[in-house]
């Protein structure tokens, strides 16, 4: 008989639920996983199959640490599943934390108020009305316009891809604000993909997948964010793609928004890809000055701030990152000037934003590493993306995630989402090994475009720099 250590399990519940978070704990372990402890290891048993490899993907390093921590030695996890193991709770226990997609719901008055131009109630918080149009997401702007503006959409869906803070975010939301303005009873919906997927989760979990289909599914309107999160979830993209198919044949609209084109994101099934790209592919780049300079305008009017032109001009020169590095310099600003009392000037705001601007730049997106890497080594970016791992396509592989660690300020787990939802132990052996190559100066041979090449490490890492500088 096997003995079953009842003290030490309730320690290790605790301990995951300190390092993954309460509502993770309560999403993945509470009321749906069970744990056990045995002299052999530690058991962990899942409601099927979906669960129990996403726990073992995700959670493995906090069960292992919680269990070292308690146990004090390292004890083997075994992974099983038991459709029986769900076990009934109080309704006040298994109900799930308020996450950000039940507050946003289709009825109006469940929504949170934003005033827009023509005072009518909006449901989220960015509008057109804030978007500063410019060449880099003149395109994009134009395709959102025409999808509120038309009585049919002549494109389902409209994928926006594009950097950190270039405004994705703020177009998904201002289609649904015009839309709502337009037509107050249609049903939308606006969520990050990682909220669908808690969400598609949790219906598995209550066995309420038919609720969470027809809320979906019977929308006007779909807008995600993020969408690349479902790489490497194949349930939950497989769920997404019954979704997408219902709103489009019902003649609605899905609108998403990513960090990369559907061909870039690693680890997404090609049905989807498929569907994405035959809809409106476009993408947003960076701000260039001209734009900089108009969007610190109009912030400074929002802020209330009377922010001298040299100012104005001086910030949009010297914080290139984004939109968001923009206006937390700005909010820097006018949050100085109001407690100081002291006008803004030149020299005040060089002395005020040193410590933000040398955060902020220089900045070098992910995207912009992977494809330099792939094109050096003879690539597509989506096969760095993919899982495969023959010699040409591990070695670009591990100086994109070197260089995404040197130029970014992205940590391990980030990185492996970033490059098609890599484990963050991958990342970290990719950086090691590149490290390696570097230190002996090795000689490095892989297959490109042009045949088989021979390069040593550092003149491969310099041919890359330059690249990206």
């Amino acid at each position: 008989m096997q003995t079953v250590f009842t003290d030490e399990v309730k320690e290790i519940h605790k301990r995951i639920a300190e390092k993954i978070g309460s509502s993770q704990y309560q999403m993945w372990f509470e009321g749906a996983t069970q744990i056990a402890l045995h002299e052999e290891g530690l058991h962990v048993t899942a409601a099927n199959p979906f669960m129990s490899n996403w726990i073992e993907g995700h959670f493995h390093q906090a069960l292992s640490e919680s269990t070292l921590e308690v146990c004090g030695r390292k004890l083997p996890l075994r992974f099983q599943i038991d459709a029986e193991c769900v076990k009934p709770q109080p309704k006040q226990v298994t109900a799930p934390s308020v996450s950000r997609v039940e507050r946003i719901k289709t009825s109006q008055r469940r929504m949170p108020v934003v005033k827009g131009r023509n005072g009518h109630a909006l449901p989220l918080k960015l509008t057109f009305d804030t978007f500063v149009v410019g060449s880099k997401n003149q395109l994009a702007y134009n395709a959102a316009q025409a999808v509120v503006s038309q009585e049919q959409s002549p494109f389902n869906p409209l994928f926006v891809h594009g950097g950190y803070g270039v405004g994705k975010t703020h177009l998904l939301q201002g289609i649904c604000n015009e839309i709502f303005q337009q037509t107050p009873g249609c049903r939308w919906m606006y969520l990050s993909a990682e909220d669908f997927a808690n969400q598609y989760v949790m219906a598995l979990k209550t066995h309420k997948l038919d609720a969470f289909r027809n809320r979906l599914r019977n929308l006007d309107i779909l807008a995600i964010d993020d969408i690349h999160f479902l790489a490497n979830k194949n349930a939950m993209q497989e769920e997404f793609l019954h979704t997408f198919n219902s709103i489009d044949l019902a003649g609605k609209q899905v609108v998403l928004a990513s960090d990369a084109h559907p061909k870039e994101i690693g680890q997404l099934c090609d049905k989807l890809v498929n569907r994405f790209v035959s809809g409106m592919v476009v993408r947003i780049d960076p701000p260039d000055l001209e734009m900089r300079i108009a969007i610190c305008r109009r912030r400074a009017e929002q802020l209330r701030l009377a922010i001298p032109k040299e100012v104005l001009d001086y910030v949009a020169e010297s914080i290139t990152s984004g939109i968001r590095e923009l206006e937390g310099a700005l909010v820097k600003l006018s949050a100085y000037a109001a407690l100081s009392k002291t006008p803004l000037t030149l020299a005040l705001t060089q002395q005020v934003l040193t410590e933000h601007i040398s955060r902020s730049d220089p900045v070098v997106h992910t995207s912009d590493i992977a494809g330099i890497a792939a094109e050096y080594f003879g690539l597509s970016v989506s096969e760095l993306h993919s899982d495969k791992k023959d010699r040409t396509v591990s070695l670009s592989r591990a100086f994109a995630m070197y260089l995404t660690r040197r130029y970014t300020r992205l940590s391990y787990p980030e990185i492996g989402r970033a490059f098609g939802g890599k484990h963050h132990a991958t990342v970290i052996l990719a950086c090691r090994k590149v490290e390696e190559h570097l230190k002996v100066n090795r000689e490095l041979k892989w297959h490109g475009r042009t045949g088989c090449r021979l390069v040593r490490a550092k003149n491969v890492l310099d041919a890359l720099t330059q690249k990206l500088s």
